[in-house]
């Protein structure tokens, strides 16, 4: 990690916190790490303050454990958590899904938040074709929210967001996994297709499948990465 420019509106707190959880989901701190404050401070070129507010926050969501002596490591990947996970955000998101693609004629700016989405699935394409992982997995990720945001639901949206932290440790290990393909922007296009035709039931099918791949990549991870499993 390296030190990270002020953002307006941001607390130092806030911005350790996605910094830290960031290296997590994307592996940069591996599951069983110890991790230091100080050495997090130092790398962040900031105080041990805002690390241990991002500790408090990371301990809550379960990405980090606290040892014997107050140490803390980054948490093992579990496969019971990234399935609960990933039963919770379906059930929640299907519901906000539905109602984006029910009110989508009459949305505010549908014009403007169509636009940005088409510009959004271009850079997801271009990210696919650079093989950047990283940066595949947050438009992944924004293409969701900006789905979720439709709902006009903040909680949702909040709850969501807390959710994801395990399961997109484990998403991203598989993409590492994979070429990254047209394949997988293609069924950003298709649940797109479905919001702007109003299809509920075919956005929600779509999504389901879109989500729903945890069978069979469970058991080619965890021969792969065993170490980074507990449970």
């Amino acid at each position: 990690m390296s030190k990270f420019l002020v953002v307006p509106g941001k607390s130092l707190s806030e911005q350790a916190y996605e910094a830290i959880r960031d290296s997590i989901i994307t592996l940069r701190l591996e599951p069983g790490q110890t991790i230091y404050e100080n050495e997090l401070a130092e790398s962040l070129q900031i105080s041990r303050t805002p690390v241990r507010d991002a500790f408090h926050l990371l301990l809550s969501e379960g990405l980090v454990d606290v040892l014997p002596q107050r140490n803390k490591r980054v948490a093992f990947i579990s496969e019971l958590k990234v399935r609960e996970s990933s039963f919770v955000r379906f059930s929640l998101e299907s519901s906000a899904f539905r109602l984006a693609a029910r009110h989508w004629e009459a949305a505010v700016d549908r014009a403007k938040t169509e636009r940005q989405i088409e510009a959004l699935l271009h850079e997801q394409d271009e990210a696919a074709e650079q093989q950047d992982v990283v940066r595949f997995l947050q438009l992944d990720e924004e293409f969701h929210r900006r789905i979720l945001q439709l709902a006009g639901n903040e909680t949702l949206l909040a709850v969501v967001n807390h959710l994801r932290g395990h399961l997109n440790r484990f998403r991203y290990l598989a993409m590492k996994e994979l070429v990254l393909t047209k394949t997988l922007v293609h069924e950003h296009e298709e649940l797109f297709d479905r919001l702007k035709r109003g299809d509920e039931d075919g956005a929600v099918g779509l999504l389901e499948r879109h989500l729903g791949k945890l069978d069979s990549e469970f058991p080619r991870l965890r021969e792969r990465f065993g170490s980074y499993f507990r449970d």
